[in-house]
C-alpha cells in the first residue's frame, strides 16, 4: 500500500511539473511586444498553469501524506483543469484558423488583409471602440519595428528584395497597391490619387504615425499574434494530452492503493 501511495505522489509530483511549459509559454508571451499590447492570451495560460502547479502539489501531498480527501479533490479539480485547458487549445486553434498570406508582384515581402482573420480576433483587437488607438500607442512606443527599417534598406531594390515581419509590411510602409513612391523604407511619395483605399489615404510620413491606423497594421499584427498563439498552442495541446496520460496513472494508482488498503483491513478484522 505504501509503495502504490509513493507511487501516486510521484505521478502527482509528475503532474505539477508539467504546469512550467504552460507558465512558460504564457510569460514567454508577455514578452513579445504585440501581446504585451494586446494582453489576451497570456494571462490565461499563466493563471492555469499556476492552477495546475497548485493543484499537482496539492495531490502529491495528499499522496505523500495519505490523505484521501485531498486525493480525490485533486483528481477532481485536475480534470476540471484539463478540460479547461484543452478547450483553451481548441479556442486558440479556432481563433487562429484565419489568415492573409498575400504575395506581392515583384516584391520578397507579403501583404495581409485583415478581412482574412477571424471575426472574434478582429472585434477583440480591432473593432472595440478605442482598443485599436490602445494598442497602436503601445505597439509605437514599445515596439520598434520600423526605425531599424531605415538603416538596414537605404535603396528601394534592397528595400523590395527584403523579407519583411507582418508589423512591418503592415505598419512601416503602405501597401503596394497605393501605388506610393519610394524615398526611403518609411518615407514614400504620395501618388496623384490615392485615396480610393483607406490605407492608402491614412499612411502619413510622419514618423509616428505612418501606418499604424491602416487595415494593413491591424493585419499585420493578427498575423503576428497567429503565428506567436499557434505555437503557444501547440505546448498547450502537448500538455493536456501529457496530463491526461498522467492522470489516467494517478486514478489507477490511487485505486490500487485504497483497494489494498480495503484488503488490509478486512484482513485485519478476518484474523
Amino acid at each position: 500500500m505504501a509503495l502504490n501511495y509513493m507511487g501516486a505522489a510521484a505521478i502527482n509530483a509528475v503532474a505539477a511539473l508539467l504546469s512550467i511549459p504552460v507558465i512558460a509559454a504564457g510569460i514567454w508571451l508577455s514578452t513579445q511586444a504585440d501581446n504585451a499590447c494586446v494582453q489576451i492570451l497570456q494571462w490565461p495560460l499563466i493563471g492555469l498553469g499556476v492552477a495546475v502547479l497548485a493543484v499537482g502539489l496539492a495531490g502529491f501531498i495528499g499522496a505523500f501524506w495519505r490523505l484521501p480527501w485531498l486525493l480525490l479533490a485533486y483528481m477532481v479539480l485536475m480534470l476540471l483543469l484539463v478540460a479547461a485547458l484543452a478547450c483553451l487549445a481548441v479556442f486558440i486553434f479556432v481563433a487562429t484558423t484565419g489568415s492573409s498570406v498575400r504575395p506581392v508582384p515583384s516584391r520578397a515581402f507579403l501583404e495581409y488583409d485583415l478581412a482574412d482573420y477571424s471575426g472574434w480576433l478582429r472585434r477583440r483587437v480591432a473593432d472595440e471602440p478605442g482598443r485599436w488607438d490602445e494598442i497602436r500607442t503601445c505597439l509605437a512606443a514599445t515596439a520598434p519595428v520600423c526605425s531599424e527599417l531605415n538603416q538596414t534598406y537605404a535603396a528601394p531594390q534592397d528595400f523590395f528584395a527584403a523579407w519583411l515581419t507582418p508589423m512591418q509590411s503592415g505598419c512601416c510602409k503602405p501597401p503596394t497597391r497605393c501605388g506610393y513612391t519610394f524615398v526611403s523604407a518609411t518615407f514614400w511619395i504620395s501618388p496623384i490619387d490615392g485615396a480610393a483605399d483607406p490605407d492608402c489615404a491614412a499612411w502619413s510620413n510622419d514618423q509616428d504615425r505612418l501606418c499604424y491606423s491602416c487595415d494593413s497594421c491591424k493585419a499585420g499584427l493578427l498575423q503576428n499574434l497567429r503565428r506567436e498563439w499557434r505555437r503557444a498552442d501547440v505546448v498547450l495541446a502537448v500538455t493536456v494530452v501529457a496530463l491526461l496520460a498522467v492522470y489516467a496513472m494517478g486514478c489507477y494508482a490511487f485505486r490500487t492503493a485504497r483497494t489494498d488498503e480495503l484488503f488490509r483491513r478486512y484482513r485485519q478484522g478476518y484474523t
